[in-house]
C-alpha cells in the first residue's frame, strides 16, 4: 500500500469480497451499503483500507419501509461512515417516506457525528432543506449536481462534494466547487462508466488529474489536499478513532 493511496469516498462493493481483492485495490475505499441488512454483514469485517458504511438508499422501496432509527443508531457506534442515504427525486418511494427516514438519519447524526455521503439525484433543493432543519458536520454531497444558489447554500451548510469520472463533463459546475471541499469518489459500478477498463473502486486518478488542470497544480498536489479535507472531515466529526490503524496513521501524515 502506498504511503499516500488515492481516496474513493463513495463505491458499492459487495460484503464479501475477500480482504486481498481490497487490498489490491491499492486505494483507501469507503464503502457504501444500501440497506441496515447489508450493512450488519459488512460492519463483521475489519479491513485495514476499507471504510464501511451503514446505508439505507432512498431509491429501495423495501429498504425505506424497512428503517429503524434505533437499529441506525446502533450500527452507526461501529463506523465513521455512513452511506448511502439521502433523497431521490426520481424513486418510486413517496418522498415523504424518504424525508422521515433522511430526517431520522440526521437526527442521530446530530448527536454521533459521522462522515455522512449524501445522494441527491432530482432532489437537491429538498436535501439542503433537511439539511438546514438538521443541520450536521460530516457531510459530503454525493455525485452533487445542484445549481449555482444551491451549490452556495451547500458550502454556507459546511458540506463537502464528492467527485467522480461521470461529472467531469460538467466542468462549469465543478468550477463551483472549492478544492478544500472536494473528495474524489468512483461510485462504482454507476459513476465510472467513462473509466473505460479502468473501472474499479479506488481508480480515482482521472479525477485528480482533471482537478489538477483545472485548479493548475501538480495531480500529486491534489492528492495531498484530498487527504487534508478528509482529515479535516475527521477532525470536524471527532470519529477517527473507528477508522482503521493504517488509515488514522496517514491521516496524521497528511495534516
Amino acid at each position: 500500500m502506498k504511503r499516500m493511496p488515492p481516496i474513493d469516498m463513495h463505491t458499492h462493493i459487495e460484503p464479501d469480497i475477500s480482504a486481498r481483492d481490497l487490498l489490491e485495490l491499492g486505494a483507501l475505499v469507503f464503502a457504501a451499503t444500501r440497506s441496515l441488512d447489508e450493512a450488519e454483514q459488512a460492519l463483521e469485517r475489519s479491513d485495514s483500507w476499507t471504510v464501511w458504511g451503514v446505508g439505507c438508499h432512498p431509491g429501495l422501496v423495501g429498504v425505506q419501509k424497512a428503517f429503524d432509527q434505533r437499529r441506525f443508531s446502533e450500527l452507526i457506534q461501529s463506523t465513521a461512515y455512513v452511506s448511502e442515504v439521502g433523497l431521490d427525486g426520481k424513486s418510486r418511494v413517496p418522498m415523504e417516506t424518504q424525508r422521515r427516514t433522511f430526517d431520522a438519519v440526521l437526527t442521530a447524526l446530530q448527536g454521533t457525528p459521522r462522515l455522512t455521503s449524501i445522494h441527491s439525484y432530482a432532489a437537491t433543493d429538498e436535501v439542503l432543506r433537511s439539511l438546514t432543519a438538521h443541520p450536521i458536520h460530516g457531510a459530503v454531497l454525493h455525485w452533487w449536481l445542484g445549481d449555482e444558489e444551491g451549490t452556495k447554500k451547500a458550502i454556507e451548510l459546511g458540506c463537502y462534494f464528492s467527485v467522480n469520472a461521470s461529472m467531469l463533463r460538467g466542468t462549469d459546475s465543478l468550477r463551483r466547487l472549492p478544492l478544500d471541499r472536494m473528495l474524489p469518489e468512483t461510485d462504482h459500478p454507476f459513476g465510472d462508466k467513462t473509466s473505460g477498463r479502468g473501472r474499479r473502486p479506488g481508480n480515482v486518478e482521472n479525477v485528480e488529474q482533471a482537478l489538477a488542470r483545472m485548479h493548475g497544480v501538480q495531480p500529486a498536489e491534489v492528492r495531498k489536499i484530498m487527504w487534508q479535507n478528509l482529515a479535516q472531515l475527521m477532525q470536524d466529526t471527532k470519529c477517527g478513532a473507528l477508522l482503521p490503524r493504517p488509515v488514522r496513521t496517514t491521516l496524521v501524515a497528511a495534516g
